[in-house]
């Protein structure tokens, strides 16, 4: 819901939280005197940074989970990984030089 600053020549400025489809205020709520909303006050949402996404803000009790689904389970089998070797590109043999005679 919008939040709404309104000035009052009384109480001064104060905040409103209004739908948008709600009138604006004619009277000030502490003393009854007439009051104009003020306009372009506050900021929107600014995004700076390189990105925000949904994962940036969960909650612990996930991030506890998280963690104890990533460390391995202490009675799970240990398995090995095995990696083929490259095998070295093959060299080419120089043809011999001839010798002036």
């Amino acid at each position: 819901m919008p939040t709404y600053d309104y000035e009052c020549p009384q109480c001064g400025v104060f905040e409103v939280f209004q739908s948008m489809r709600d009138e604006r205020l004619q009277k000030c709520p502490t003393c009854g005197r007439k009051v104009r909303r003020l306009l372009g006050t506050g900021a929107g949402v600014i995004f700076k940074g390189s990105g925000f996404y949904q994962t940036d803000y969960r909650g612990e009790a996930y991030k506890s989970a998280a963690k104890s689904d990533a460390a391995p389970a202490a009675d799970a089998p240990k398995t090995e990984t095995k990696t083929e070797a490259k095998p070295e590109p093959k060299k080419e043999a120089k043809p011999a030089k001839k010798e002036k005679v």
